[in-house]
């Protein structure tokens, strides 16, 4: 969908696109409340804060929504601190899907290890657990995320040649040419369409009216725009 029709569809169902009543909605505020709508919107189909409880791929629904965001890369510049290596989180992370690690000793050849996401308050626990700490044997192993970093635990056993990182990303935000972001003072030069399906977008721009209506206290589009945004997840 274009970001002309987006634009047309939100002043649409805010009641300013023939009314010109107090129309002062600028392009900058159109993408920011969109922008803001898609990472609203995401955040919850992925939790499952949504009208039917469904979260992360509970439903060929939510797999099929979600698959535009999901993103594998392959990182093998990682640190080694002696009991775990850390890698940095992407700076488009949004959230966890899995993380496949290859890793290695002298006396064997490479060998993928099954990873379990684990809370860092338990690290101390898990490394003392005989059938949860790290093992090259078993190809078992668990991460941590903490400061914008994911550590991968090894206990010194073995060493992690490569990771394939799974994730959720943020969506990617809109630009409008010509429009002036006023936090940045910067105009943009090209338009950035939203990558989402048609079908999406019509439910992110009843979150953004939504965003919108709140902003000029507008209680009845305010109202429709998050019925309606609800009523078609």
């Amino acid at each position: 969908m274009l970001n002309s029709t987006i634009t047309v569809k939100i002043k649409q169902r805010l009641n300013k696109l023939d009314s010109q009543d107090y129309d002062n909605i600028e392009c900058w505020q159109v993408v920011e409340a969109f922008n803001k709508a898609q990472v609203e919107w995401s955040r919850r189909q992925l939790h499952g804060i949504n009208i039917v409880k469904e979260g992360d791929e509970q439903s060929t629904r939510r797999k099929d929504d979600l698959q535009v965001l999901l993103n594998k890369t392959t990182i093998t510049n990682l640190t080694d601190k002696g009991d775990y290596s850390f890698l940095s989180i992407p700076g488009n992370y949004l959230q966890w899907k899995r993380v496949d690690v290859y890793a290695q000793k002298d006396c064997c050849d490479k060998r993928r290890m099954v990873i379990y996401l684990a809370e860092e308050g338990n690290v101390s626990i898990l490394l003392r657990d005989k059938l949860k700490r790290p093992s090259f044997e078993w190809a078992e192993t668990f991460a941590t995320l903490i400061d914008d970093n994911i550590n991968i635990y090894t206990n010194n056993e073995f060493n992690i040649s490569e990771v394939d990182l799974t994730y959720y990303r943020q969506p990617r935000k809109i630009q409008i040419q010509g429009c002036v972001d006023p936090y940045t003072n910067i105009q943009s030069t090209l338009n950035i369409e939203c990558e989402f399906k048609d079908d999406i977008i019509e439910v992110i721009i009843d979150e953004a009216v939504s965003i919108l209506a709140g902003d000029i206290e507008s209680g009845n589009q305010f109202s429709r725009g998050t019925d309606t945004a609800e009523r078609n997840n």
